[in-house]
């Protein structure tokens, strides 16, 4: 199971606001046939899932604001892929949690 964290930014499209793009993209989430989960942050979107599903995802989701009339995307993508043991977005939140003793 990976983690991975993406941006995708839109440019070219002659306004500073990005919220319908990113309504778009979570539309486009929300209809993965792929076995993921998300969760929307004010400034990316962290996905779990298979890498290879993710990898597909994050190529669908660069498309999404072409679609929607932008000129120019850019998309940041960090990977987390740990191979010894299965973690998930709360797993990790957790853990940090337990250290600080909460």
């Amino acid at each position: 199971m990976a983690i991975v964290q993406v941006t995708v930014v839109p440019l070219g499209t002659g306004s500073p606001s990005v919220g319908e793009y990113v309504a778009a993209i979570k539309k486009e989430l929300d209809q993965a046939k792929e076995p993921i989960r998300y969760q929307l942050t004010p400034m990316s979107t962290i996905i779990e899932g298979e890498l290879d599903d993710l990898l597909a995802v994050i190529r669908r989701l660069h498309e999404v604001p072409f679609r929607e009339g932008a000129q120019r995307v850019s998309t940041s993508i960090t990977i987390d892929d740990r191979r010894d043991k299965k973690g998930t977005m709360e797993q990790k939140l957790a853990s940090v949690e337990e250290k600080l003793g909460r």
